[in-house]
């Protein structure tokens, strides 16, 4: 059971009220599944502590991202933060090229799922080369099946409202530096500098190479990718899997919220 004081505190972190009735979140209970890329980020770290601080600072950072890619989405003009314009910079060349339209009534909007009762905060809904879905945005240094689990839950909440729902993709918006002699790439996020070595299957003596390079890294630049993933209904099913666990797991506190009687 999750270390709560109360009940009133669990709700406020873990759900929200929509029109007067109570439901988990989204990104609350897909986080009941094991992440093994988390468990060997702490592995890297000296402790525990050093980790949450890191994760600390990097979901700052990636707040400060967030809110400037949506500000750009709902035509605001923001002004950009000095530490992220090479991300924030790359996002405007890759949307000026692509064919990408959001409508800013959608952009961080709170959308429920009456029947299974749970509720989440969507980044926005585009359409994209003709494709009406829901478009996810991360900051991560790959793109994590994981989110799969949480784009699902979001098509799930809105194929009824929304009948020409076709897909879904994530948009991935990092920024790092990159090695002029070997191609490595060194990200500096959360006050912690990443060296990750290239790989090509076709030349495995590649990596080792990179690992003896004296680096002579570029500017900061920013990186984009945008992956579609249209076939939801089978990660769906796993994420109604991660909720029935997510309940087990919070039975107590669920049932002092009237969500399980």
């Amino acid at each position: 059971m999750n270390n709560y004081h109360n009940v009133e505190e669990f709700k406020t972190l873990a759900g929200y009220d929509i029109d007067g009735t109570w439901y988990p979140r989204v990104t609350k209970i897909v986080e009941i599944k094991a992440k093994p890329a988390l468990y060997k980020f702490y592995a890297e770290l000296s402790s525990f502590e050093e980790g949450e601080s890191v994760k600390k600072i990097s979901a700052t950072e990636g707040t400060l991202i967030h809110e400037t890619i949506e500000g750009i989405f709902m035509n605001k003009n923001p002004e950009i933060d000095s530490t992220i314009k090479p991300a924030v910079e790359a996002f405007q060349k890759f949307i000026a090229t692509k064919n990408i339209q959001v409508d800013s009534e959608f952009v961080e909007k709170r959308v429920a799922n009456h029947e299974e009762k749970y509720a989440g905060t969507i980044d926005s809904m585009a359409l994209i080369d003709g494709k009406f879905g829901v478009l996810d945005i991360k900051t991560s240094q790959s793109i994590y099946r994981d989110y799969n689990l949480q784009t699902s839950a979001y098509m799930a909440a809105l194929e009824k409202d929304f009948p020409t729902l076709q897909t879904r993709w994530i948009l991935r918006i990092d920024q790092n530096k990159i090695c002029k002699k070997c191609g490595a790439t060194l990200r500096p996020k959360g006050g912690r500098e990443k060296i990750r070595l290239p790989w090509d299957p076709k030349d495995k003596s590649i990596r080792a190479r990179a690992s003896v390079c004296e680096h002579e890294w570029s500017d900061l630049r920013g990186e984009i990718e945008l992956k579609e993933f249209p076939y939801w209904k089978d990660d769906y099913k796993a994420f109604l899997g991660a909720k029935k666990l997510w309940e087990w797991e919070n039975e107590f506190w669920l049932k002092q919220a009237g969500y399980l009687q």
